[in-house]
């Protein structure tokens, strides 16, 4: 059911919602900030569009690149990520009943906790990497949306998209797969099953993290997408022309970046691993994550994100921290710049992740300088 494309990766990357402006000619996408455009006295609409909420040129440019990339049928862009899923998981019915990933964005728990309950709707939290785990938990009750994240964040686990999808499947259930680590450029989540891929632009995307935003792309433009577009206009969750126009940019070097992110993580994952001040380093693209398997098979490359634990607990995990230079101390992912964050430190007043785990985003600097970096901070 999904859009397919005579172009690689790489050439629909720069060439789909990048075609030349009609009217001047201009190469580089325009954008338009207009909130309003005329209509006719009946409302008639001149040239589709009649308020910013609703659509306009720049966005719909970004869409374009985003479902061409993606594989899908249709895609909507949002203020955020987390608007991109609670528009939409808000779409289910009170008494709707979701299943999400037990290591996953802390967002998405604190919207399943919080937030969910509140409109009649439960989340139960499994462990996607276990396809038995996930079936029980099917045939428990009847389950709308089975949401995973591979890999997952912070702890890099990796589920089976395929399996998932025809567990889902058969019992009604939609399947939703959250592929900001992995970007289309490394995985094709509709291609393997999946309904609904879900992005928090923000990361990869933009690039260079100076622009927030967030991405559905449906396999079908059918009634679970009009459900969602319908939301997103009513409640306006919508994203800026400007900030579609920088998020189309980076779309344009999405998979120059990622091969170079790739390449460096790989580099500094292999030397992690080997560091007697390292308990583990959680990589699908070591052999010996548990999902490296699955990761190869579903996976152009493993990605650029990682985690670490340190010997010696929390204190010793903050030392380090304290002590890399090119790493940044900072949240977020998916810029130029390598980046490393305590994670239980920021998961607020719920945190699960390891007290001696950092979360690692390895940028674009080059590989010996970062290695370097974690060589003098683990000492």
């Amino acid at each position: 059911m999904t859009t397919s494309h005579p172009w690689h990766p790489a050439t629909l990357a720069v060439r789909a919602g990048a075609e030349p402006d009609a009217e001047t000619g201009a190469v580089a996408p325009p954008i338009h900030l207009a909130t309003t455009f005329r209509h006719g006295p009946a409302g008639e609409r001149i040239a589709g569009y009649e308020y910013q909420r609703e659509g306009n040129p720049t966005q719909d440019r970004l869409e374009t690149a985003l479902a061409a990339l993606e594989g899908g049928q249709a895609a909507l862009a949002f203020g955020s990520g987390m608007a991109a899923i609670n528009g939409l998981l808000e779409t289910l019915a009170p008494g709707a009943r979701v299943l999400i990933p037990d290591d996953c964005y802390s967002g998405l728990r604190y919207l399943a906790r919080e937030f969910l309950p509140q409109r009649g709707i439960a989340a139960v939290a499994v462990d996607m990497a276990d396809p038995a785990a996930v079936e029980a938990a099917c045939a428990a009750s009847v389950v709308m949306v089975v949401w995973v994240e591979t890999p997952s964040n912070p702890r890099m686990k990796i589920s089976d998209i395929a399996a998932l999808a025809d567990i889902a499947h058969r019992h009604g259930a939609l399947l939703a797969c959250d592929n900001t680590f992995a970007t289309p450029v490394l995985q094709q989540p509709l291609a393997l099953g999946a309904d609904v891929v879900m992005h928090s632009t923000t990361k990869y995307f933009g690039g260079h993290s100076d622009v927030l935003g967030g991405a559905l792309v449906f396999a079908r433009r059918d009634g679970c997408h009009d459900q969602v577009a319908h939301r997103r206009h009513i409640t306006g969750a919508v994203l800026s022309p400007f900030s579609a126009w920088l998020t189309l940019r980076g779309c344009r070097s999405l998979p120059a970046r990622m091969a170079m992110h790739c390449a460096n993580a790989r580099a500094l994952a292999a030397f992690l691993v080997a560091h007697p001040a390292v308990e583990c380093v959680n990589y699908p693209g070591l052999a010996s994550h548990p999902g490296h398997a699955i990761a190869a098979r579903q996976m152009s490359d493993y990605g650029a994100m990682l985690s670490v634990l340190v010997r010696g607990g929390r204190e010793a995990a903050l030392a380090a921290a304290g002590r890399l230079q090119l790493f940044t101390n900072a949240t977020s992912l998916g810029g130029c710049e390598s980046l490393v964050e305590h994670r239980a430190s920021v998961e607020g007043a719920h945190p699960v992740s390891p007290q001696n785990l950092l979360r690692v985003s390895v940028g674009l600097e080059h590989a010996d300088d970062l290695i370097a970096d974690w060589a003098q901070a683990l000492g």
